[in-house]
């Protein structure tokens, strides 16, 4: 089976493992975290930095340190993983689902606009699949309304909009390193703001409300356990010197499958825009459904019968079954793009050991099935 992800170990990443294994502990049992952060802080270009263990405690952190609580609302767009609207739950705020651009799959200006009310106190923005949504736009309609805004780059590292490298952009931003990202550390996250008092409720928020100052072990409120380890910051460090390496490889990745896809009718994938410098995450296609008769379901079953692994492009936040409680809004008919495009579209195996004849392979079995479903 062709893995759909999966990350590039080298053996720097042993090397630093095996360091920290062996000599991380006692005075130096946070100098990959600290050595982790700071690399990424220069990266990104960011004042402040806190490693994490998952972009969703990050993104959990952003909303307390928001400010974030009951009655308040906070825009999504429509197409990402629950792990970006799961958080706004968390603090008692209402998530209010809005429609992607047609082209690039992220949130639309147009659709945020429609959709704020006076409730309304942040954005939060998704770079899906390593593409990024209009932030010149999203920023002035932001400033306007005196809303906060949130960068959700999880799946985006390297990806750059005006020169600006995702991770750059809003109040706060964050990162995943789960295992299937382009950086990985295993499971972990990064949380990156230029705003002091932010990281300093967050380093407070992170770590069981304790005193940040000289009094120790000294909680004056009941917080959380949000930290990550130093083995997994040596993974993630050894990995960040390597980012550009890491990056080459998904772009030659999805240009191998730019290039095989390109003979099969009616079928697209990942746009790149002017502006943008996309590092795909995931190499995605869209179908037209009026040509080729298949839903992503059975998409994936024919795949899954040739060995071939892949992913359903992400279900409408609003149409889960989580969110039924909630939903006052037909939803369906204000975000047509998401609910169209989420039909018709599939990841394909975009791991970071593929090989071009993986991706010949991959073409030439998914012409063959979609030849099957045409009218």
């Amino acid at each position: 089976m062709i893995p759909i992800s999966g990350p590039w170990i080298s053996e720097k990443e042993i090397e630093f493992v095996n360091d920290a294994i062996k000599n991380g502990w006692f005075d130096k049992s946070n100098y990959y975290i600290n050595e982790f952060e700071k690399l990424f802080c220069e990266y990104t270009g960011r004042k402040y930095a806190i490693a994490l263990p998952s972009c969703t405690s990050a993104l959990h952190l952003s909303m307390l340190s928001l400010g974030l609580k009951n009655g308040d609302e906070v825009i999504v767009p429509e197409s990402t993983w629950i792990a970006t609207s799961a958080p706004i739950s968390y603090v008692g705020a209402k998530p209010i689902f809005a429609d992607i651009d047609y082209n690039s799959w992220c949130i639309d200006p147009l659709s945020i606009e429609k959709h704020i009310t006076p409730s309304t106190k942040a954005i939060i923005c998704v770079d899906l699949y390593g593409n990024m949504p209009e932030y010149s736009k999203i920023y002035e309609i932001a400033e306007k309304r005196k809303i906060l805004l949130v960068e959700d780059a999880a799946q985006a590292v390297g990806s750059e909009y005006m020169g600006k490298k995702a991770g750059s952009f809003g109040t706060m931003s964050t990162f995943s390193f789960h295992g299937t990202k382009t950086l990985t550390t295993g499971e972990g996250g990064m949380l990156l703001t230029d705003d002091a008092e932010i990281i300093n409720k967050s380093l407070y928020l992170r770590d069981h409300g304790r005193d940040l100052g000289e009094k120790m072990f000294w909680n004056t409120s009941v917080a959380y356990k949000y930290k990550m380890s130093n083995l997994q910051a040596a993974l993630g460090l050894a990995q960040l010197l390597r980012v550009e390496e890491l990056i080459s490889r998904k772009i030659e990745i999805f240009n191998w499958y730019e290039k095989y896809l390109a003979p099969i009718n009616d079928v697209t994938c990942n746009i790149p825009f002017k502006g943008i410098k996309n590092v795909p995450w995931m190499t995605t296609i869209v179908w037209d459904n009026e040509k080729i008769m298949l839903g992503k379901e059975l998409l994936i079953n024919e795949l899954k019968l040739e060995n071939i692994s892949s992913r359903p492009f992400f279900y409408p936040l609003s149409s889960l079954p989580a969110y039924s409680t909630i939903i006052e809004k037909d939803y369906a008919k204000l975000n047509p793009n998401a609910y169209s495009i989420s039909r018709r579209s599939i990841n394909l195996p975009s791991n970071m050991l593929m090989t071009e004849e993986n991706v010949i392979y991959i073409c030439e079995k998914l012409k063959k099935i979609l030849d099957k479903f045409r009218r």
